[in-house]
Protein backbone atom coordinates (compact mmCIF):
# COMPACT_ATOMS: atom_id res chain seq x y z
CA UNK A 1 0.00 0.00 0.00
CA UNK A 2 1.33 3.43 -0.99
CA UNK A 3 0.40 6.10 1.56
CA UNK A 4 0.86 9.84 1.10
CA UNK A 5 1.79 11.40 4.44
CA UNK A 6 1.58 15.15 5.02
CA UNK A 7 3.55 16.41 8.00
CA UNK A 8 5.92 13.50 7.38
CA UNK A 9 8.94 15.31 8.82
CA UNK A 10 7.13 16.02 12.09
CA UNK A 11 7.13 13.95 15.28
CA UNK A 12 4.08 11.83 14.48
CA UNK A 13 4.68 11.93 10.73
CA UNK A 14 8.17 10.47 10.74
CA UNK A 15 7.17 7.79 13.24
CA UNK A 16 4.22 6.95 10.98
CA UNK A 17 6.58 6.58 8.02
CA UNK A 18 8.73 4.19 10.07
CA UNK A 19 5.67 2.13 11.06
CA UNK A 20 4.42 1.96 7.48
CA UNK A 21 7.81 0.65 6.36
CA UNK A 22 7.91 -1.90 9.19
CA UNK A 23 4.50 -3.19 8.11
CA UNK A 24 5.54 -3.55 4.47
CA UNK A 25 3.95 -0.37 3.08
CA UNK A 26 5.46 2.47 1.05
CA UNK A 27 5.23 5.94 2.60
CA UNK A 28 5.27 8.90 0.25
CA UNK A 29 6.25 12.03 2.18
CA UNK A 30 4.57 15.23 1.02
CA UNK A 31 7.06 17.96 1.93
CA UNK A 32 7.58 21.64 1.29
CA UNK A 33 10.67 23.06 -0.38
CA UNK A 34 11.81 24.43 3.00
CA UNK A 35 11.18 21.22 5.01
CA UNK A 36 13.93 19.93 7.31
CA UNK A 37 14.41 16.37 6.06
CA UNK A 38 16.66 15.06 8.86
CA UNK A 39 13.87 13.06 10.48
CA UNK A 40 13.55 10.93 7.34
CA UNK A 41 17.27 10.33 6.79
CA UNK A 42 18.04 6.70 6.03
CA UNK A 43 14.40 5.71 5.57
CA UNK A 44 13.04 4.09 2.41
CA UNK A 45 10.61 6.96 1.92
CA UNK A 46 9.63 8.49 -1.39
CA UNK A 47 9.25 12.24 -1.29
CA UNK A 48 7.15 14.66 -3.29
CA UNK A 49 7.65 18.41 -2.94
CA UNK A 50 4.48 20.42 -3.25
CA UNK A 51 2.77 23.67 -2.44
CA UNK A 52 -0.15 22.85 -0.15
CA UNK A 53 -2.00 25.89 -1.49
CA UNK A 54 -1.89 24.42 -4.99
CA UNK A 55 -4.72 22.03 -5.84
CA UNK A 56 -2.85 20.95 -8.96
CA UNK A 57 0.27 20.05 -6.92
CA UNK A 58 -1.83 17.98 -4.53
CA UNK A 59 -3.70 16.32 -7.37
CA UNK A 60 -0.44 15.19 -8.98
CA UNK A 61 0.95 13.99 -5.62
CA UNK A 62 -1.99 11.65 -4.94
CA UNK A 63 -2.10 10.08 -8.42
CA UNK A 64 -0.39 6.83 -7.48
CA UNK A 65 -1.29 6.43 -3.80
CA UNK A 66 -3.80 4.15 -2.13
CA UNK A 67 -4.43 6.31 0.93
CA UNK A 68 -3.67 9.76 2.37
CA UNK A 69 -2.81 10.57 5.98
CA UNK A 70 -3.09 14.30 6.59
CA UNK A 71 -1.00 14.97 9.69
CA UNK A 72 0.38 18.42 8.84
CA UNK A 73 -0.86 21.21 11.11
CA UNK A 74 0.00 24.56 12.60
CA UNK A 75 0.08 24.30 16.38
CA UNK A 76 -0.23 27.64 18.12
CA UNK A 77 -1.80 27.84 21.56
CA UNK A 78 -2.74 31.48 21.67
CA UNK A 79 -5.25 34.12 20.64
CA UNK A 80 -3.36 35.62 17.70
CA UNK A 81 -2.56 34.14 14.26
CA UNK A 82 -6.09 32.78 13.79
CA UNK A 83 -6.05 33.56 10.07
CA UNK A 84 -2.70 31.79 9.64
CA UNK A 85 -3.96 28.77 11.58
CA UNK A 86 -7.12 28.61 9.46
CA UNK A 87 -5.06 28.81 6.29
CA UNK A 88 -2.94 25.82 7.29
CA UNK A 89 -5.31 23.74 9.39
CA UNK A 90 -8.67 24.29 7.71
CA UNK A 91 -8.10 25.37 4.12
CA UNK A 92 -5.42 22.76 3.43
CA UNK A 93 -7.58 20.01 4.92
CA UNK A 94 -10.50 21.03 2.70
CA UNK A 95 -8.27 21.21 -0.38
CA UNK A 96 -6.84 17.72 0.16
CA UNK A 97 -10.20 16.21 1.14
CA UNK A 98 -11.93 17.47 -2.00
CA UNK A 99 -9.23 15.96 -4.21
CA UNK A 100 -9.31 12.68 -2.27
CA UNK A 101 -13.10 12.55 -2.68
CA UNK A 102 -12.95 13.17 -6.42
CA UNK A 103 -10.25 10.55 -6.88
CA UNK A 104 -11.90 8.05 -4.51
CA UNK A 105 -8.87 7.75 -2.21
CA UNK A 106 -9.25 6.89 1.48
CA UNK A 107 -8.13 9.79 3.69
CA UNK A 108 -7.23 9.78 7.38
CA UNK A 109 -7.40 13.20 9.02
CA UNK A 110 -5.20 13.54 12.11
CA UNK A 111 -7.04 15.82 14.49
CA UNK A 112 -6.60 16.02 18.28
CA UNK A 113 -8.48 15.15 21.46
CA UNK A 114 -8.60 18.92 21.97
CA UNK A 115 -11.16 19.12 19.15
CA UNK A 116 -13.51 17.01 21.29
CA UNK A 117 -15.49 18.05 24.34
CA UNK A 118 -13.74 18.92 27.59
CA UNK A 119 -13.20 16.01 29.93
CA UNK A 120 -12.28 15.52 33.59
CA UNK A 121 -11.07 12.75 35.92
CA UNK A 122 -14.70 12.03 36.74
CA UNK A 123 -15.99 12.35 33.16
CA UNK A 124 -13.63 10.70 30.68
CA UNK A 125 -14.05 12.00 27.14
CA UNK A 126 -15.27 9.95 24.18
CA UNK A 127 -15.66 10.46 20.44
CA UNK A 128 -19.37 11.24 20.77
CA UNK A 129 -19.13 14.04 23.31
CA UNK A 130 -18.25 17.39 21.73
CA UNK A 131 -19.55 19.70 24.46
CA UNK A 132 -18.49 21.69 26.30
CA UNK A 133 -15.67 22.64 23.93
CA UNK A 134 -12.17 23.51 25.07
CA UNK A 135 -11.25 27.21 25.46
CA UNK A 136 -11.48 28.77 21.98
CA UNK A 137 -7.79 29.33 21.30
CA UNK A 138 -6.56 29.15 17.72
CA UNK A 139 -5.57 25.49 17.78
CA UNK A 140 -8.88 24.29 19.26
CA UNK A 141 -10.99 26.49 16.97
CA UNK A 142 -9.22 25.48 13.76
CA UNK A 143 -9.06 21.78 14.60
CA UNK A 144 -12.81 21.83 15.23
CA UNK A 145 -13.44 23.72 12.01
CA UNK A 146 -11.22 21.25 10.15
CA UNK A 147 -13.20 18.29 11.47
CA UNK A 148 -16.49 19.92 10.49
CA UNK A 149 -15.25 20.63 6.96
CA UNK A 150 -13.80 17.15 6.64
CA UNK A 151 -17.09 15.51 7.67
CA UNK A 152 -18.95 17.62 5.11
CA UNK A 153 -16.71 16.06 2.46
CA UNK A 154 -17.49 12.63 3.93
CA UNK A 155 -21.19 13.42 3.59
CA UNK A 156 -20.52 14.14 -0.09
CA UNK A 157 -18.83 10.79 -0.59
CA UNK A 158 -15.28 11.03 0.79
CA UNK A 159 -13.98 7.78 2.26
CA UNK A 160 -12.63 9.61 5.29
CA UNK A 161 -11.77 8.76 8.89
CA UNK A 162 -10.73 11.05 11.77
CA UNK A 163 -8.21 10.06 14.44
CA UNK A 164 -7.80 12.07 17.65
CA UNK A 165 -4.41 11.45 19.29
CA UNK A 166 -3.60 12.23 22.89
CA UNK A 167 -0.30 13.57 24.24
CA UNK A 168 2.51 11.94 22.25
CA UNK A 169 5.83 10.85 23.71
CA UNK A 170 8.64 8.75 22.28
CA UNK A 171 11.75 8.76 20.07
CA UNK A 172 12.53 10.63 16.84
CA UNK A 173 11.23 13.94 18.19
CA UNK A 174 13.44 16.12 16.03
CA UNK A 175 11.81 19.54 16.58
CA UNK A 176 11.35 18.74 19.52
CA UNK A 177 7.60 18.89 20.28
CA UNK A 178 6.41 17.06 23.40
CA UNK A 179 10.06 16.33 24.09
CA UNK A 180 10.53 20.03 24.79
CA UNK A 181 8.76 19.34 28.09
CA UNK A 182 11.32 16.65 28.95
CA UNK A 183 14.23 18.91 28.08
CA UNK A 184 12.74 21.72 30.19
CA UNK A 185 12.55 19.40 33.21
CA UNK A 186 16.05 18.04 32.64
CA UNK A 187 17.76 21.39 32.17
CA UNK A 188 15.93 23.46 34.80
CA UNK A 189 14.78 23.44 38.40
CA UNK A 190 11.00 23.11 38.14
CA UNK A 191 8.94 24.05 41.17
CA UNK A 192 5.43 24.42 39.73
CA UNK A 193 3.76 22.14 37.21
CA UNK A 194 0.46 22.79 35.36
CA UNK A 195 -2.53 21.74 37.43
CA UNK A 196 -4.30 19.68 34.76
CA UNK A 197 -3.47 16.44 33.04
CA UNK A 198 -3.43 14.58 29.75
CA UNK A 199 -3.74 11.19 28.13
CA UNK A 200 -0.14 10.14 27.48
CA UNK A 201 0.62 7.71 24.67
CA UNK A 202 3.64 6.28 22.88
CA UNK A 203 3.84 7.98 19.47
CA UNK A 204 4.53 4.54 17.94
CA UNK A 205 1.21 3.24 19.25
CA UNK A 206 -0.58 6.15 17.57
CA UNK A 207 1.30 5.49 14.33
CA UNK A 208 0.20 1.85 14.41
CA UNK A 209 -3.35 2.98 15.18
CA UNK A 210 -3.36 5.22 12.11
CA UNK A 211 -2.24 2.35 9.88
CA UNK A 212 -5.06 0.26 11.31
CA UNK A 213 -7.49 3.14 10.69
CA UNK A 214 -6.48 3.07 7.02
CA UNK A 215 -7.22 -0.63 6.87
CA UNK A 216 -10.14 -0.99 9.28
CA UNK A 217 -11.64 2.40 10.15
CA UNK A 218 -15.26 3.12 9.25
CA UNK A 219 -15.83 6.13 7.03
CA UNK A 220 -17.18 9.14 8.89
CA UNK A 221 -16.07 7.88 12.30
CA UNK A 222 -13.70 9.37 14.87
CA UNK A 223 -11.23 7.23 16.79
CA UNK A 224 -9.45 8.46 19.90
CA UNK A 225 -5.84 7.25 19.92
CA UNK A 226 -4.87 8.13 23.47
CA UNK A 227 -3.22 6.27 26.34
CA UNK A 228 -2.78 6.54 30.10
CA UNK A 229 -4.65 9.39 31.76
CA UNK A 230 -2.48 11.15 34.33
CA UNK A 231 -1.91 14.57 35.87
CA UNK A 232 0.91 16.70 34.53
CA UNK A 233 2.44 16.40 38.00
CA UNK A 234 2.60 12.62 37.66
CA UNK A 235 3.85 12.84 34.08
CA UNK A 236 6.61 15.32 34.91
CA UNK A 237 7.59 13.26 37.97
CA UNK A 238 7.83 10.10 35.88
CA UNK A 239 9.87 11.95 33.27
CA UNK A 240 12.22 13.23 35.99
CA UNK A 241 12.72 9.75 37.41
CA UNK A 242 13.48 8.34 33.96
CA UNK A 243 16.04 11.10 33.40
CA UNK A 244 17.40 10.88 36.98
CA UNK A 245 16.89 14.57 37.68
CA UNK A 246 14.81 16.64 40.06
CA UNK A 247 11.05 16.63 39.57
CA UNK A 248 8.33 19.22 40.18
CA UNK A 249 7.28 20.25 43.67
CA UNK A 250 3.77 21.70 43.46
CA UNK A 251 0.75 21.83 41.16
CA UNK A 252 -0.10 25.30 39.90
CA UNK A 253 -3.47 26.44 41.22
CA UNK A 254 -6.03 28.02 38.89
CA UNK A 255 -5.91 31.57 40.38
CA UNK A 256 -2.12 31.73 39.97
CA UNK A 257 -2.34 30.31 36.46
CA UNK A 258 -4.81 33.07 35.53
CA UNK A 259 -2.51 35.75 36.93
CA UNK A 260 0.50 34.38 35.06
CA UNK A 261 -1.50 34.13 31.83
CA UNK A 262 -2.82 37.67 32.23
CA UNK A 263 0.63 39.13 32.88
CA UNK A 264 2.06 37.32 29.86
CA UNK A 265 -0.80 38.58 27.66
CA UNK A 266 -0.16 42.13 28.86
CA UNK A 267 3.52 41.77 28.05
CA UNK A 268 2.58 40.53 24.59
CA UNK A 269 0.55 43.67 24.00
CA UNK A 270 3.46 45.84 25.15
CA UNK A 271 5.94 44.10 22.84
CA UNK A 272 3.50 43.63 19.97
CA UNK A 273 4.17 39.89 19.87
CA UNK A 274 2.16 37.26 21.70
CA UNK A 275 4.30 35.46 24.26
CA UNK A 276 4.79 31.71 23.94
CA UNK A 277 3.46 31.43 27.50
CA UNK A 278 0.06 33.14 27.40
CA UNK A 279 -3.39 32.81 28.93
CA UNK A 280 -4.50 30.30 26.28
CA UNK A 281 -1.62 27.99 27.12
CA UNK A 282 -2.19 28.43 30.85
CA UNK A 283 -5.89 27.60 30.48
CA UNK A 284 -5.11 24.42 28.53
CA UNK A 285 -2.54 23.41 31.13
CA UNK A 286 -5.10 23.55 33.93
CA UNK A 287 -7.54 21.24 32.12
CA UNK A 288 -7.63 17.46 32.50
CA UNK A 289 -7.48 16.12 28.92
CA UNK A 290 -8.59 12.59 29.90
CA UNK A 291 -9.99 10.40 27.13
CA UNK A 292 -11.01 6.80 26.45
CA UNK A 293 -9.56 4.79 23.57
CA UNK A 294 -12.07 1.94 23.98
CA UNK A 295 -13.62 2.46 20.54
CA UNK A 296 -10.24 2.26 18.79
CA UNK A 297 -9.31 -0.80 20.85
CA UNK A 298 -12.54 -2.54 19.85
CA UNK A 299 -12.69 -1.55 16.16
CA UNK A 300 -9.06 -0.99 15.18
CA UNK A 301 -7.26 -3.42 17.46
CA UNK A 302 -5.48 -0.41 18.94
CA UNK A 303 -2.87 -1.27 21.57
CA UNK A 304 -1.54 0.97 24.34
CA UNK A 305 1.94 0.09 25.52
CA UNK A 306 3.82 1.14 28.64
CA UNK A 307 4.20 4.91 28.92
CA UNK A 308 7.36 4.65 31.02
CA UNK A 309 9.03 2.72 28.20
CA UNK A 310 8.09 5.52 25.78
CA UNK A 311 9.53 8.14 28.16
CA UNK A 312 12.77 6.16 28.55
CA UNK A 313 13.06 5.65 24.78
CA UNK A 314 12.48 9.37 24.21
CA UNK A 315 15.23 10.36 26.63
CA UNK A 316 17.65 7.75 25.27
CA UNK A 317 17.02 9.16 21.79
CA UNK A 318 17.69 12.72 22.95
CA UNK A 319 20.95 11.60 24.56
CA UNK A 320 22.03 9.61 21.48
CA UNK A 321 21.33 12.60 19.24
CA UNK A 322 23.13 15.06 21.52
CA UNK A 323 20.14 17.13 22.57
CA UNK A 324 21.34 16.67 26.16
CA UNK A 325 24.46 15.59 27.96
CA UNK A 326 23.77 13.23 30.84
CA UNK A 327 24.59 14.59 34.26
Amino acid sequence: MRVLVTGATGFLGNNLCRTLIQQGHQPVAAVRSVSDMRSLDGLAVETVTLDFESASDISVAVESVDAIVHAAAMIHLGWTKLDACRKVNVETTIRIAKIARRKNIRMIFVSSVDALGMASPENIGTEDRLDPPHPPNNYVVTKRESETAFLLEVADGLDGVIVNPGFLIGPHDWKPSSGEMMLLIYNNFIFFVPGGGCSVVDVRDVAAGIVSAIENGQAGQRYILAGENMSYYELWDRMAKAMKCGGPKRKLRDPFAKVIGGVCDLWGKVTGKEAEVNSAMMQMGQIHHYYSSDKAIAELGYKINNVDDAIADAFDWFVANEYVKTK
